[in-house]
């Protein structure tokens, strides 16, 4: 008698236990199933073509860079300070505004005109390039080109007002103070900085500030013509270093 082969064991798959107000539902999904499973095929197909069409569209992969600030938001800090500044100043008469270049300039005269807004004061505004008072010049070996300088008088027994548009380190303020001393004794120096982003180097503290913006150190933040506005408009973005490059490229 011939040996019986063994026979081979499938497992049975376990029921689907449906709850009872569900039975009705599955059963019509499963009566109509084959009819709608053409069509769901088609429309996430189309869905995914969509999908893959917006990914490879040109410039895609460069993503915009993040506004912080727009034009209107600008001029709200700006208007903010130009209060704050007549507040804390015991006599705001001897205000002298120095703008660092470049971002520093429209932000000053901006606060200019705001003082003579809202307190009828005639603030001299004057530019301030900081270029060789920087402590990096030895050590680069670069030779940066210099920006004009522009001090309508002496500072001498004056509050200056020191106006930076991005404030990191605290370097280029500093650099402001010891180019400063060339044209005078103030009677104070204080500092406005729209955006203040951390990562100090220097113990250098603000007085006036437009936004605080936790930054990662590899990014840019940049003051900069708005591109949909007026000509004046303004924006503060952050750009990250991957999306410079990609536009670069």
């Amino acid at each position: 008698m011939a040996a019986r082969s063994p026979s081979l064991y499938v497992p049975r798959r376990p029921a689907l236990l449906i709850p009872s107000g569900e039975a009705e539902k599955a059963q019509r999904m499963k009566t109509h199933g084959a009819h709608g499973e053409g069509s769901a095929a088609k429309s996430i197909a189309r869905g995914t073509e969509e999908v893959l069409r917006e990914d490879v569209s040109p410039g895609a992969d460069a993503r915009a860079p993040r506004i912080l600030l727009d034009d209107a938001g600008i001029r709200r800090s700006l208007m903010r300070i130009a209060h704050e500044i007549v507040e804390r100043v015991e006599h705001p008469s001897r205000l002298y505004l120095v703008a660092i270049p470049n971002g520093g300039i429209p932000l000053a005269r901006q606060l200019a005109q705001n003082l003579r807004e809202i307190a009828d004061l005639v603030v001299p505004v004057g530019v301030l390039d900081t270029t060789l008072y920087r402590d990096d010049l030895l050590t680069t070996g670069e030779r940066p080109a210099l920006r004009r300088t522009e001090m309508p008088s002496a500072v001498d027994d004056h509050v200056v007002v020191l106006v930076d548009d991005v404030v990191k380190t605290g370097r280029t303020i500093r650099a402001a103070m010891d180019a400063l001393m060339d044209f005078g004794r103030p009677q104070a120096v204080q500092v406005v900085g729209l955006v203040d982003r951390g990562h100090r180097e220097l113990p250098i503290k603000l007085d006036y500030v437009g936004k605080n913006v936790p930054t990662h150190p590899s990014e840019q933040v940049r003051l900069q013509s708005q591109a949909d506005g007026p000509a004046d408009a303004l924006e503060v973005v952050v750009v990250s270093r991957g999306d410079e490059e990609r536009r670069a490229r």
